[in-house]
């Protein structure tokens, strides 16, 4: 970040007063305003903080317009296409591409960290049944703390490193044992001699009674999804996971609390939410019903899985998934799935309908991976706990990079005060 002379005036009454302008080395310039209220006595105003830098990074950089997400500089595309999910982790974590040392001593380190300390079997057991796959995965993970004493000391370099890796390696063994809970079947344990991604989905498909041998289209199709949600920029999980660790809250903590925040519908459950409105369709008959409701600007109704809040262009990620989806549906087919039928013919008509095409509402990468984890046989349940396992790399280099910034302070957002000013307390037998 080029930290020169630039700045940007304000006025307040009469008084003028010079903020600082960065420039970045992509994206728009930034007014520095710490020092405002010190020197003005004013706030800024920004809900959501849609327009405010909170931090500056060296990690992802999206830009909207252009429909470009990078990851240390590399495309997504890219990366998704080429590389894999433990290559991009190490990307994100060191800031550069491993070399063939470096990642087999990487990939070996989070192999061997897979298995989950024994105690934490009944841990899960406390759970009900019934209960949401994301409910486990908050508690379990925030409960590491109380297992791995020996690398929650944020000052301590190599703890926070064993800490990373600890939740980078132990985060599929966490979501896949949430999802055997919730169906009834016994925990199946990691193994070293499968990828991340095929371990992930033997330790959710398998059980005792036979073999099961993971498809590599479908192992492929998740490690592309691992890629593809890895990291998104400052979004609202990833805030969440920053704004706990300016307290000094060990990483355990702060990474449940991301994924706290990632279980909210607006945001890791879009996949799921395309899901329900393929089910509300119900039929491949109805879809033009729903098409032209989904014009009437009138009808509160809205196709889920089209476009994107931060993508104005396209999602560069949904292209890489769509092949992905492709390559699936063409292994497993559609014909006995008629939720993946609506969804083939809704993909259909919206790349050529007019109406999709000018407004640039492209399918995006939560349908296409909402499709794909459906034909595998996933649970529109743990769609958000698979967001959460590929997201952990990215809140953790986001935690890693806030931690060793010298800049870094505790949180604290300001408000736009619209309550009572000062009253005196009344006796109750007086109101």
């Amino acid at each position: 970040m080029d930290k020169n002379k630039k700045s940007a005036r304000l006025t307040i009454g009469d008084e003028n007063y010079e903020l600082p302008l960065f420039t970045p080395t992509a994206g728009p310039e930034v007014i520095d305003i710490r020092k405002l209220y010190s020197r003005a006595g004013v706030f800024t105003y920004d809900p959501g903080f849609t327009s405010t830098a909170a931090c500056d990074s060296t990690i992802t950089f999206i830009d909207g317009s252009k429909g470009e997400l990078l990851h240390r500089g590399y495309p997504i595309d890219q990366l998704a296409s080429k590389s894999h999910f433990l290559e991009v982790c190490s990307l994100l974590i060191d800031g550069k591409l491993p070399n063939h040392e470096e990642l087999k001593a990487f990939k070996g380190t989070i192999t061997r960290h897979t298995m989950l300390h024994e105690q934490m079997v009944n841990f899960f057991r406390g759970f009900r049944r019934d209960a949401h796959p994301m409910a486990i995965m908050v508690g379990v993970v925030g409960a590491m703390s109380a297992f791995y004493h020996d690398s929650t000391d944020i000052n301590d370099e190599r703890q926070r490193e064993i800490a990373s890796h600890r939740l980078i390696a132990k985060m599929p063994t966490i979501a896949a044992w949430a999802y055997k809970y919730s169906i009834g079947q016994p925990f199946i344990y990691p193994r070293n001699d499968l990828d991340y991604a095929a371990n992930f989905i033997h330790m959710c498909f398998a059980v005792p009674a036979e073999e099961y041998v993971v498809d590599p289209i479908l192992r492929r199709a998740m490690d592309r999804i691992l890629i593809l949600h890895a990291d998104h920029e400052q979004n609202a999980s990833t805030s969440t996971v920053r704004l706990a660790s300016s307290s000094g809250a060990n990483p355990f903590a702060c990474i449940a609390a991301g994924i706290a925040c990632l279980w909210g519908p607006a945001h890791g459950g879009a996949n799921q939410a395309c899901l329900e409105m393929l089910k509300h369709i119900g039929h491949v008959e109805r879809i033009p019903e729903f098409i032209n409701r989904a014009k009437d600007k009138n009808d509160p109704f809205r196709l889920m899985g089209f476009g994107h809040r931060v993508y104005k262009n396209f999602d560069p990620r949904a292209l890489v998934m769509k092949q992905s989806a492709d390559e699936v549906l063409d292994l497993l087919g559609i014909e006995d799935n008629p939720l993946l039928q609506i969804a083939k013919e809704l993909e259909s008509i919206a790349l050529q309908d007019d109406y999709f095409v000018k407004k640039k509402l492209f399918p995006n990468v939560d349908f296409y991976s909402g499709i794909i984890l459906e034909a595998m046989g996933f649970p529109t349940s743990m769609f958000t706990p698979i967001f959460a396992l590929s997201r952990t790399v990215g809140w953790i280099s986001q935690w890693k990079e806030m931690i060793a910034d010298p800049q870094n302070k505790i949180g604290r957002p300001r408000q736009l005060y619209l309550g009572e000013t000062e009253r005196d307390y009344v006796d109750i037998k007086y109101r």
